[in-house]
């Protein structure tokens, strides 16, 4: 101890006298500021909750007991976050105090605001909601470690294929494991890159005597969820001691084989697991709460108008979505990792466009007009603009363009309906009610449809070129591999690298490569550019051309052992050739067995939901038209007519009042945003089960699903609304002769 304390001091003394001061704090706990700066930069949702965890969390000092301690504790290393169990726990509660005050704070101020004691509907609803939004908060802050815990190890799983691939390459030619470690963490992606690069960090700082300790102490975090992931490596550490050349190749060659075993059976299984909670998923989900629909126009008049269009939204849109992202929720998190979509979108160099805000301008501009045509029922319901038929006025003195706020059918040439109102607007109690118009749910089509053609139009043109560029490197990808197959071979008949470029290059005369190897060998030629300039140019490089990472990293392992030779560069890319060939097989049995799962779910998605709904909106309106027109005979003096020999319609208008049920118009926006959630919801989950987390391709197919179940929708609507009212209007068009 005398002699750490001695050491201490005269190295801060030494350090004061060169005015100089290390830039990284050695100890246990200790990473680079490169390491800092690499996970701000990948990961900035991490960053953001640990900076609400540190801003809220330390709020309030709230002890932890020694069993959450240590469950958050391994949550928060798994997700790589800088934030302590007791600050998670106060965010939490900050959170849940701050909502749960709110709402009750708001609810007074908007009860008062309103008339206070002296009204009767004071809102119970809203400070029910955002009681149990408060809950919901608490809940989700605390268990937020947990699932950025998982979303981590699922995705930097889809990394782990490569990693033992470039590892198992790069060993091939040079075994030395330290220079593996360092290849594989340059040249896979983010966010196994981010743990790679910390193994390497704690053997600079100090904390781990050697690469191999530092890789076994971070191969423990997987044993629960990815064994083969770790007995690979264990494989690739026990070729280092193997003194014969042929049993080492065939070790590092059963590591990648254990790996790519290892995910196929782990798909498989998911595969088989994932039909029934699907099936779940769109019963509970979409199935049940539509048909439920149908019931709710009757109902809330039997209930006397103690349902309303507020309650509809609320459940359909705020509760049930909720309810489906949670279920989907569970199982995305149940996706075994080692497999997925793993390219960057950050390296397409057309990624500015899609982080571009002019889309969303372009479309806002586009479908506004479409959202004021939705709303023109209570545009009419202005007094200054037209002239209002439930007024003693005079026209003149009312009407800005000469318009009146209502019409009836008959007014405007369609006798079918006769003289109901085509917006459809009651007076009920000193208060307007409604619109119960066919006319008004006709309107009401063009909101949702405002919504998705927003969406369709913004998401659209922000994807739709980089998904052509995607689309064209894997199709380039899919050639280059038997184009290394074949290059391997030049190499192993003694021609240089550059010369072999030639070769290739007019052999694959007429295909995508073609252009790849002739443009490295142009730079080579006429630019006298050395091989890995031709290639890896920032300006005139092929890569600029052809962003894929699989032919960089062919590229760069083509580099490293050229320098071993010609012949380790040929057995390099031979190798590498074979076993991108396997996993692109697996990839492609996997997308197989998951075809039943993604195609019976989309096409529930975008076919059958989206026509049921449209349906049942249909339905709304003809039995809102039927209680409407009863109403009118009645007013009419009619209503000493029986129905069928039923009862009297008098009777039955009073016991159906068409002011207590819930106005089509907000049904149909209800359902029809609903059905632009669960698109939006579902294809994410699809995605994910399909190609991992890709954000580019959950965009599109965004775009691609809500303009065709959107519009589904809207023309199945559309359809059953004017068969239906007209259906009604000819079955009681008799009864009032």
């Amino acid at each position: 101890m005398e002699i750490d304390d001695v050491l201490k001091k005269y190295s801060r003394k030494i350090e004061q006298e060169m005015n100089s001061s290390p830039s990284v704090k050695i100890n246990d706990e200790s990473m680079s500021q490169d390491y800092f700066k690499f996970k701000k930069d990948m990961m900035p949702e991490l960053s953001r909750y640990e900076r609400w965890a540190k801003g809220l969390g330390n709020i309030i000092k709230i002890s932890v007991t020694k069993k959450d301690e240590e469950k958050l504790g391994k949550y928060l290393g798994s997700a790589h976050l800088n934030v302590t169990p007791s600050e998670v726990l106060g965010l939490a509660f900050m959170s849940f105090v701050i909502v749960f005050f709110f709402g009750i704070f708001s609810g007074i101020a908007f009860w008062y605001i309103g008339g206070g004691p002296g009204r009767t509907d004071f809102p119970i609803l809203y400070v029910f909601l955002m009681s149990v939004t408060s809950f919901f908060l608490f809940y989700y802050f605390y268990t937020m470690p947990s699932r950025l815990a998982t979303k981590w190890r699922l995705k930097a799983s889809s990394q782990m294929v490569p990693a033992i691939l470039y590892t198992v390459i790069y060993m091939k030619h040079t075994s030395n494991l330290e220079r593996a470690i360092s290849f594989v963490a340059q040249h896979i992606e983010a966010p196994l890159a981010l743990d790679i690069k910390k193994v390497l960090w704690d053997v600079e700082t100090g904390k781990y005597s050697s690469v191999k300790e530092s890789l076994d102490y971070y191969l423990e975090f997987w044993k629960d969820t990815n064994m083969e992931f770790v007995e690979s490596f264990h494989l690739v550490e026990s070729s280092l001691y193997e003194p014969n050349e042929g049993r080492r190749i065939q070790i590092l060659e059963r590591a990648l084989r254990i790996i790519l075993d290892g995910v196929y059976e782990r798909m498989l299984k998911y595969t088989h697991n994932i039909k029934a909670p699907l099936t779940n998923l769109y019963m509970l989900g979409i199935v049940l709460p539509t048909l439920g629909l149908a019931l709710l126009p009757l109902a809330s008049a039997l209930l006397s108008g103690m349902l309303k269009s507020s309650h509809i939204f609320v459940m359909f849109n705020i509760i049930i979505p909720f309810l489906v992202f949670y279920m989907t929720l569970q199982i995305m998190l149940t996706r075994p990792g080692g497999y997925g979509e793993t390219s960057l979108l950050e390296n397409n160099p057309m990624y500015p466009k899609y982080v571009s805000r002019r889309p969303y301008y372009i479309a806002f501009f586009i479908c506004l007009p479409f959202l004021i045509i939705g709303v023109l029922p209570f545009i009419f319901q202005i007094d200054y603009l037209t002239y209002n038929v439930n007024m003693n006025l005079s026209k003149d003195s009312q009407a800005l363009v000469g318009l009146k706020s209502d019409y009836t059918f008959s007014e405007l040439g369609i006798g079918l309906l006769g003289e109901e109102k085509f917006f459809g607007f009651e007076k009920e109690d000193g208060r307007t009610v409604g619109p119960f118009g066919v006319g008004a749910l006709l309107l009401s089509l063009f909101i949702p449809f405002s919504i998705v053609l927003f969406f369709s139009l913004s998401y659209s043109s922000r994807t739709k070129e980089l998904i052509k560029s995607r689309d064209q490197t894997k199709d380039l990808e899919q050639e280059f591999n038997s184009s290394l197959f074949t290059l391997g071979n030049r190499l192993g008949d003694g021609l240089p690298a550059e010369v072999a470029f030639v070769k290739i290059a007019s052999s694959t005369k007429g295909q995508k490569t073609e252009q790849f190897f002739r443009v490295v060998n142009t730079n080579v030629q006429s630019m006298g550019m050395s091989l890995e300039e031709a290639i890896f140019n920032p300006k005139r490089g092929a890569m600029v051309y052809y962003p894929s990472s699989l032919i960089a990293t062919s590229m760069r392992i083509l580099i490293e052992s050229v320098k071993k030779g010609l012949n380790v560069a040929a057995e390099s890319l031979m190798s590498i050739s074979e076993y991108v060939r396997n996993i692109q097989k697996i990839n492609e049995r996997l997308r197989d067995l998951l075809a039943d799962v993604v195609s019976d779910m989309k096409s529930n998605m975008t076919f059958l939901a989206p026509l049921l709904a449209g349906i049942v909106i249909g339905l709304a309106a003809m039995i809102t038209g039927i209680i409407s027109r009863l109403e009118f005979l009645t007013e009419m003096g009619q209503g000493d007519l029986s129905v069928a020999g039923i009862a009297n319609i008098g009777q039955i208008t009073q016991l159906f009042r068409l002011a207590y049920m819930i106005p089509p118009y907000f049904m149909q926006i209800a359902i029809g945003i609903y059905i632009i959630q669960i698109i939006f919801i579902l294809t994410g989950t699809l995605v994910t089960i399909d190609a991992g987390e890709d954000k580019l391709k959950e965009t599109f197919e965004i775009s691609r699903n809500l303009f065709r179940g959107g519009l589904l929708y809207l023309i199945t609507a559309l359809l059953s609304i004017l068969a239906l009212a007209s259906l009604s209007g000819v079955a009681l068009k008799g009864i009032g002769a």
